[in-house]
């Protein structure tokens, strides 16, 4: 009885370990199947970011090399929600939830570049968003400080930002008309939604010779129209007085919140 019982084991081990053996080598597959499909994937984005820098960034007049090295390295397609991955290197502002958008590649670098970022800067952003210009701004300073008025993406924003390993920028939920006094001066201020007046308080936290930028104004394309047009802005504090020089006509979403009672 034993004897039948071994030979029972001992002639099932090959079927069992040819079992095991194919379980492991399709698995293996797969695996190799999925890293290939991603990496093929990754080529493909690659190649798109560095067709958008070349053609609507650095094709636009725009050469310098720190800003475009930051617009080939941050990963678009990793701060627009899955829906719009397909169109996250197209020359266009996409829609993230919210009622909010991530501004065009082009405008992205642009306010970057005005702001001539030095690598021991502090930086003050207002409107995180997805995260994506503050990923930017995180690559050329040495610190940013994020405000976002809607709680969902400043968390949000905060989560992905961590995971893709930025530790020198700091995001957090708030009315951006304030600033964020605690960390201020800072060498350069960026606002990332419309305004109509230039804010006091931000104007305060800026240090002596920082720079400013921002989409002012809120001019409406024509009657009845809900969404109005801005004039990118550049401001640059001198002692009691500021500088301003506008750059372009822009369209942003409008900054809310306390800025909504200046309107009025």
């Amino acid at each position: 009885m034993l004897r039948s019982v071994m030979l029972r084991a001992s002639t099932s081990y090959p079927f069992m370990y040819r079992v095991v053996r194919m379980t492991s080598v399709m698995a293996f597959c797969l695996f190799s199947l999925t890293c290939s499909s991603q990496s093929g994937e990754e080529d493909s984005y690659r190649s798109a970011r560095q067709h958008m820098v070349s053609q609507d960034i650095q094709g636009r007049g725009i050469e310098d090399a720190r800003v475009l090295g930051a617009m080939r390295k941050v990963k678009r397609h990793l701060f627009v929600p899955d829906l719009y991955r397909p169109m996250a290197y197209a020359d266009r502002p996409l829609p993230i939830g919210e009622g909010q958008t991530i501004s065009q590649p082009y405008i992205v670098a642009l306010m970057t570049y005005q702001l001539h970022l030095q690598p021991g800067d502090t930086v003050l952003e207002i409107g995180t968003g997805s995260g994506y210009q503050a990923a930017i701004l995180a690559e050329l300073a040495k610190e940013v400080y994020s405000i976002e008025v809607i709680e969902k993406l400043a968390h949000t924003a905060q989560e992905r930002l961590q995971r893709l390993g930025y530790t020198n920028v700091w995001v957090r939920s708030g009315d951006g008309f304030y600033g964020w006094a605690e960390h201020a001066p800072y060498d350069a201020i960026i606002i990332t939604c419309a305004t109509p007046i230039i804010p006091e308080r931000l104007v305060e936290q800026l240090r002596e010779g920082g720079r400013m930028i921002l989409p002012l104004g809120d001019k409406p394309f024509g009657q009845g129209a809900t969404v109005g047009h801005q004039s990118l802005t550049l401001i640059t504090k001198k002692g009691e007085k500021i500088e301003q020089q506008r750059l372009e006509d822009v369209v942003f979403v409008p900054m809310t919140g306390e800025i909504d009672k200046e309107k009025k």
